[in-house]
């Protein structure tokens, strides 16, 4: 018989005589998104199992923290919970950035709802984004990189031999020239010369050599990455870095590796303006994902995260599907091969690269295999 004096579910679709805290925690805990109840003060009173694998702490853990504690003033999320309040009503928010130094960054839909039992309490929903986006968004980028690729293995060997046959024969022609017609000539060779540049530029797309990896420091490489910032392109800008000092060392090649670097930080200096600028340089830990390369037979872990933030204008809504295209560049002196280059050593890597842009917040992050031997917390 049952005990009349337990509380019950007063929600028709889950009523049960089944009592409520027994109930609530085994439907909380079996949601696969992360669920945090926070009172009128914002403090957690209450968290579900996947709630405590996204912020790597157990319920005593969390349970009595300010949600600020986990999550930056500005965060999405802290806006949602201010929503639900002032409204009183479920209000969502979808693929934005849940960013923090204990957890990383992670693309979430969040949702936030005030309990009616509880004035000033809301009970805030995070989902991960589909891993299957980040696949495709690189996928694209792969696709751009190999676009690029047989586009300057077919400038090298189709464009550079006849360049030099008329750039030869300019030159045979001066000798029988005026001063007035010799100017053409040198028209003709200076634009040979300056398409020879470009083709010398794309050069770099068409080395087919097996990339030469160890572990790498990725911290190395950033504080290299910076100093060169600091003293050349960016002496204009402040930075910040939010590192997980614990990170295991990438698989990776390390001139490669500053590059992606170097040309990111130096989009943002660009992008953050003279007066203001900020980039945070960060690094996390994550579970990361894992999907099969084309030509592999085992999933790659991509557990280390690399992220640049600047809050700079943002990226313009036409630009962002065709952003690591070859030529694409908002820049007027820009060519356009910075990003596709970047897109290239990523995938050179078996990595991954994707973005998040709103104005004065552009974020670039890198996920990354961590060296042979490491540790592996999937």
């Amino acid at each position: 018989m049952a005990d009349t004096n337990a509380p019950v579910i007063l929600d028709a679709a889950l009523e049960t005589t089944t009592p409520l805290h027994i109930k609530a925690d085994s439907i909380l805990n079996a949601l696969a998104s992360a669920v945090v109840v926070v009172d009128s003060e914002n403090r957690i009173c209450r968290v579900n199992q996947a709630a405590e694998q996204l912020f790597r702490g157990s319920a005593a853990y969390l349970c009595g923290q300010q949600i600020e504690k986990l999550m930056p003033k500005d965060s999405p999320v802290l806006a949602l919970l201010e929503q639900a309040r002032r409204f009183r009503s479920v209000v969502a928010e979808y693929d934005v950035t849940l960013e923090t130094p204990r957890i990383g960054t992670h693309s979430i839909d969040a949702q936030a709802s005030c309990i009616p039992e509880d004035p000033g309490a809301v009970a805030v929903v995070i989902q991960l984004r589909s891993i299957a986006e980040k696949i495709n968004n690189q996928l694209n980028h792969m696709g751009a990189a190999r676009s690029v690729t047989a586009m300057a293995a077919m400038l090298a060997h189709e464009v550079k031999n006849p360049l030099s046959g008329i750039r030869g024969a300019a030159q045979l022609l001066e000798r029988s020239l005026n001063d007035e017609d010799k100017q053409l000539t040198r028209l003709i060779r200076d634009e040979a010369d300056r398409i020879v540049g470009l083709v010398d530029r794309m050069e770099v797309f068409s080395d087919r050599t097996p990339l030469q990896r160890e572990p790498v420091n990725i911290h190395k490489v950033l504080d290299r990455v910076q100093r060169l910032a600091e003293t050349g392109f960016a002496t204009h800008v402040r930075f910040q870095n939010v590192f997980d000092p614990s990170l295991p060392p990438v698989w990776g090649n390390h001139d490669q590796l500053v590059q992606i670097f170097l040309n990111l930080v130096k989009n943002a200096a660009e992008a953050v303006g003279s007066v203001g600028g900020e980039i945070t340089i960060g690094t996390a830990y994550s579970q990361g994902v894992r999907f099969a390369l084309p030509g592999a037979d085992t999933r790659v872990h991509l557990p280390l995260t690399v992220w640049i933030r600047d809050n700079g204008p943002g990226i313009a809504d036409d630009m962002k599907n065709y952003l690591f295209d070859a030529f694409v560049t908002s820049k007027p002196k820009g060519s356009g091969l910075g990003l596709a280059l970047v897109a290239k050593i990523v995938g050179d890597h078996g990595g991954v690269i994707e973005f998040d842009s709103i104005p004065g917040r552009t974020v670039f992050r890198v996920m990354l295999p961590m060296a042979k031997g490491e540790r592996d917390d999937d």
